[in-house]
């Protein structure tokens, strides 16, 4: 979501209007410097995660199991099923396809730059990416699969063993589900995409941006988008309702999915789900938690109106559009795995009946 009118504008509404007149009218350190009260450049190095130390061991192992279909009862699906690493970190559908041809309920989230996040999911029911990684693989409309399963599995074959061994050293059975979640968040630990252009422009290099995007940038603060959407992942640090001026359709806001409110069960987070990160945003259509906006452009509408109780004109939309576009950054480099024979005490697929 795009923010609120609540967050102060008196600069960022100065500097917008100076851009829109003319470049030479704004100050281009004032720029920079109000948007490094909003925003952060993403790390170049990979990021600590709590209670779980980012080895070499770890997050080769976490990249096997990433990519591993046998995780799912069906051996078909697996995290990049879903979080497709070619395509921006999700599946670029707007709900993804499970066990069973299951169509699921919300939109697959981009795994790139998720460490960043508050906590997971739209409606940031697991903590960490620990606890995410667990869901995906136990729902009945994605993998499909059982913790003992899931383990019987893994230690059916003996790189698996090794490998576990070697990242869980000191541990007498490091083959569990719980080392499996570590691993595999490890691995999504150095999902970052650092270098955009947005992030080199924040890092001093004023030039690396064009005039309409610093433009779309001013307007993106001063109409209150950075009030939501901030920080090192430009989203993803808080919740907020989907409406706040103005609720959208039932399209876009299904009325049977009021997502936060489905995990703490309190009024006050009807329709409330964690802004959205923007990072690599022109990268992972369609949009929402619904999955219904294929086009960034409508998507900024959206969000105008619903959130700033404000309809953009046409060429206010352009221009925070193409600053969002300079938020794509250096994409990881992800080397397909060889993963592990079965063995003949690896549990057999299971087929899977549409549903």
């Amino acid at each position: 979501m795009f923010g609120t009118k609540w967050r102060a504008r008196s600069v960022a509404s100065l500097l917008t209007l100076a851009l829109i007149a003319g470049p030479s009218l704004a100050r281009a350190d004032e720029l920079l410097e109000e948007a490094r009260s909003y925003f952060e450049p993403i790390p170049s190095v990979v990021p600590a995660v709590r209670d779980n130390a980012v080895t070499h061991e770890k997050v080769e192992l976490g990249k096997m199991l990433f990519f591993e279909p046998r995780l799912s009862s069906s051996h078909l699906i697996s995290c990049n099923t879903c979080h497709n690493l070619g395509m921006g970190g999700d599946d670029n559908l707007e709900t993804s396809i499970g066990h069973g041809w299951a169509k699921g309920p919300r939109n697959a989230p981009t795994v790139l730059n998720a460490v960043f996040n508050v906590a997971q999911f739209w409606d940031g029911r697991a903590e960490d990416l620990k606890a995410q990684a667990k869901g995906p693989i136990q729902a009945g409309v994605e993998m499909n699969n059982k913790p003992a399963a899931v383990e019987t599995t893994l230690k059916s074959m003996p790189e698996y063993r090794e490998r576990f061994a070697r990242a869980f050293p000191g541990e007498d059975a490091p083959v569990t589900f719980d080392n499996m979640a570590k691993a595999i968040e490890a691995f999504e630990a150095t999902l970052i995409t650092p270098a955009s252009r947005f992030d080199q422009y924040l890092e001093g290099n004023e030039k690396v941006l064009t005039e309409d995007e610093k433009k779309g940038l001013a307007l993106f603060m001063e109409k209150g988008c950075a009030g939501c959407h901030a920080g090192v992942n430009i989203g993803g640090e808080g919740y907020f309702p989907f409406g706040v001026m103005e609720k959208p359709g039932a399209d876009i806001l299904p009325p049977g999915d009021q997502g936060r409110f489905q995990v703490t069960q309190t009024a006050d987070d009807s329709y409330v789900f964690r802004a959205g990160p923007l990072r690599n945003i022109a990268l992972t259509a369609p949009y929402f938690h619904s999955g219904i906006v294929w086009d960034l452009r409508q998507a900024v509408a959206v969000m105008g109106e619903s959130q700033l109780g404000e309809k953009l004109s046409a060429p206010e939309i352009d221009l925070i559009t193409k600053f969002l576009q300079s938020l794509t950054g250096e994409q990881p480099r992800v080397e397909y795995p060889v993963l592990p024979v079965s063995s003949a005490d690896t549990p057999l697929p299971q087929e899977m009946v549409a549903q």
